[in-house]
């Protein structure tokens, strides 16, 4: 195998992903990974907040609804702190509403749940403006 052919981590785009659910954010976490992305994955918001390394990332995946802060909260954290990044707010509770609260909040896209992985993906890669691998 040539190793050249391997992105290291730090050439691959860092996503960031807050998703309450141990099994979704899992599974997220895997499917992404899978596809060449760092994955840097949350179960909370104040836990990505936390996080200094979370500036660095080239895109967020943040769940709508979680117990403590919603994904809006968490995006309005980051870019607080200067984070430049692209966003996408995953929700259950798709409507043409909360599609636009999220566009006035900054989200560039919105996934509904259950999510369907091509779709998921596809819009990852557009944010990180990188093919992704389609190896799974």
């Amino acid at each position: 195998m040539n190793r050249d052919l391997i992105p290291s981590e730090q050439s691959r785009p860092q996503v960031l992903l807050v998703e309450d659910d141990h099994g979704v954010r899992r599974s997220l976490q895997l499917l992404l990974r899978g596809r060449g992305l760092d994955v840097r994955a949350y179960a909370s918001g104040a836990a990505l907040l936390a996080d200094p390394r979370a500036l660095s990332a080239a895109c967020l995946v943040a769940d709508y609804k979680m117990p403590e802060l919603s994904g809006f909260d968490v995006l309005r954290g980051l870019l607080d702190l200067g984070w430049t990044g692209q966003a996408l707010l995953i929700t259950g509770f798709h409507t043409a509403e909360l599609v636009a609260r999220a566009h006035q909040a900054g989200f560039s896209g919105v996934v509904e749940k259950p999510l369907v992985d091509s779709v998921l993906v596809e819009a990852v890669e557009r944010l990180t403006r990188v093919p992704l691998d389609p190896a799974t």
